[in-house]
């Protein structure tokens, strides 16, 4: 498991290209037949992804973790966006087709990850935060999520917000997880931006061809940076930071926070005008 830890934002505002991928943008995921994990300090979040493509892949503990198994005192969230799969969760088997999520509580033990078909695999990506308390694994379909659509095509960010473990869902220790979609001939998301100082962020780009490109934009308001993002890599977003984009064609983005609290609107907004 790697561990990365997040400059503060004085730092940040000194640094290279090269050294704000290295320490905010997670290129290394969706590797066939491998668990890739990372561990970052920021509220002691983990991202990772399990491609299992000839065999099932078990999660296990990791030393970082100095527990017994991985869920012993995580909870975990997890969003199925290739093909069809199952994730069996001490000894109970949960089908995930495309775009399909879990959450699996703290407590649980035995968790598995397959594929339906090895030519055409599921890929599942995950993300925990420290638990509390135990709540009920739960398997989630994009039909059972909440939808809520925002944006216009004039200001190019019309687009499809999905809320799969929320308070007003599937209910979790701190983790609050879902995806956005964007609409055809739609790029911005996130725009206007803001923060939230009480809870950080992961974002996963996905849905677009490997010709394209996302500019994540973050920072502070006035000492922005952007982060050019291929398919399938994610950007860490700390407290302080605002956490937009866009992109050369329309695409999705999974959001998973945690922190303070789960209230999906506390957010602090930034007028565009005062963006520099």
């Amino acid at each position: 498991m790697e561990v990365r830890y997040s400059p503060d934002p004085i730092r940040f505002e000194r640094m290279t290209t090269e050294e704000t991928r290295h320490h905010f943008l997670v290129e290394s995921l969706f590797g066939s037949d491998e668990i890739q994990m990372i561990y970052i300090d920021v509220d002691r979040v983990i991202a990772g992804s399990v491609v299992p493509v000839k065999q099932s892949l078990a999660l296990t503990s990791a030393a970082e973790l100095r527990a017994d198994f991985f869920c012993q005192r995580r909870e975990l969230g997890v969003l199925n966006i290739g093909q069809a799969g199952v994730v069996t969760v001490d000894g109970k088997r949960f089908s995930l087709s495309n775009r399909d999520a879990m959450y699996i509580g703290r407590g649980s033990k035995d968790i598995t990850f397959e594929s339906d078909d090895s030519d055409n695999p599921a890929m599942f990506y995950l993300v925990s935060y420290p638990a509390h308390a135990s709540y009920p694994t739960m398997h989630i379909s994009k039909a059972q999520s909440t939808a809520v659509n925002l944006g216009s095509t004039a200001q190019a960010n019309k687009r499809t917000i999905f809320k799969y473990i929320h308070p007003g869902g599937v209910q979790s220790c701190q983790l609050v997880m879902g995806f956005t979609e964007l609409a055809e001939g739609c790029v911005w998301n996130t725009m206007p931006p803001h923060t939230h100082e009480r809870r950080m962020e992961v974002y996963l780009y996905f849905d677009f061809p490997d010709t394209a490109r996302v500019f994540h934009l973050m920072g502070k308001a006035d000492q922005t940076r952007h982060i050019v993002v291929a398919p399938k890599q994610g950007v860490i977003s700390p407290s302080w930071s605002l956490h937009s984009g866009v992109g050369t064609q329309a695409y999705s983005f999974c959001w998973a926070m945690g922190g303070e609290n789960q209230t999906f609107d506390d957010m602090d907004g930034i007028a565009i005008a005062d963006l520099k």
